[in-house]
């Protein structure tokens, strides 16, 4: 806080809005609009990971990896996105305490299903009840980045599947009839050019991915919606040397700007990167690039 802003009461609006802006709360927002952006980061590669799994297991010649393979794909039709992520936010923190519930207490008795209480002992609980208030925030967030990934990569593989399959088969086909195995076609006739058409897709799924960002709040982690609410929530003088009335529109207007410039970036950068797949390819991309030139 800048130290002009001891007794805010005697400040000019500009000057007022300004130590408003630099509170210990407001620094919050900040913190977790860099959080949201981490989300990205780390979600996006691994949810890539995840589809990328499920449609070369979907496309397998080995009928069990190929039923997993589809089965994942199938959890993205009929069921809202919403009911995934809660799901899998208590299912994976559960699990995860079961696992160390049997390393760590093998003489437990009890049943860990008590009712509709899921117990289990102390020692397993993750995070520890003492643990420091930072190792609660970090678990929740990477139970969230985890179900991101894991729901997101169900979109993934549906779309790297069916890109997987746009890939002209005479091309395989020839491959395999030059002597090449396999694995050969598959990592280098096949995988080069599917991106092509899973590129459009796969646009559509990180433009899904920025949008849901906002059901971190749902999750339990303090995002850049939580704090909006919070802050732009009316504030009295009994409790803020900051009071305001209700400015949560303002607040959520901001998020709205935020996100369309965020998109409208990634609109731009997405866009060069399919220009750079399509040049010299064999497809519509490629050929209207030809005509253009």
């Amino acid at each position: 806080m800048f130290s002009f802003c001891v007794d805010p009461a005697s400040l000019d609006s500009m000057a007022w809005m300004a130590c408003y802006l630099t509170t210990g709360k407001h620094m919050a927002i900040y913190t977790s609009l860099f959080t949201v952006l981490l989300l990205l980061a780390i979600t996006a590669p691994t949810a890539l990971v995840f589809g990328f799994l499920g449609a070369s297991s979907a496309r397998s010649d080995f009928a069990p990896l190929s039923w997993v393979g589809k089965a994942y794909i199938a959890i993205v039709r009929g069921v809202p996105d919403i009911a995934f992520f809660l799901f899998f936010v208590i299912a994976l923190d559960q699990f995860f305490e079961w696992i160390r519930h049997e390393i760590k207490c093998p003489d437990w008795e009890a049943d860990i299903w008590q009712g509709n209480d899921f117990v289990v002992c102390d020692i397993a609980k993750l995070p520890l009840g003492n643990s420091p208030q930072w190792m609660h925030e970090t678990y929740g967030f990477l139970l969230a980045v985890l179900t991101f990934a894991i729901v997101f990569g169900a979109f993934a593989a549906n779309v790297l599947y069916g890109a997987m399959r746009a890939v002209p088969h005479n091309q395989l086909e020839t491959a395999e009839s030059y002597g090449m195995t396999r694995s050969q076609v598959f990592w280098r006739i096949l995988v080069p050019q599917m991106w092509v058409f899973a590129l459009p897709g796969l646009s559509n799924l990180w433009m899904v991915l920025i949008k849901a960002t906002p059901l971190l709040f749902l999750l339990g982690v303090e995002d850049i919606v939580y704090w909006a609410r919070e802050l732009g929530g009316a504030k009295t003088a009994r409790f803020t040397d900051y009071p305001h009335g209700d400015w949560r529109m303002w607040y959520f207007l901001a998020l709205l700007v935020f996100y369309l410039l965020f998109t409208r970036i990634s609109e731009i950068a997405l866009d060069k990167l399919m220009i750079r797949l399509t040049h010299g390819q064999a497809t519509l991309g490629g050929e209207a690039q030809r005509k253009t030139a």
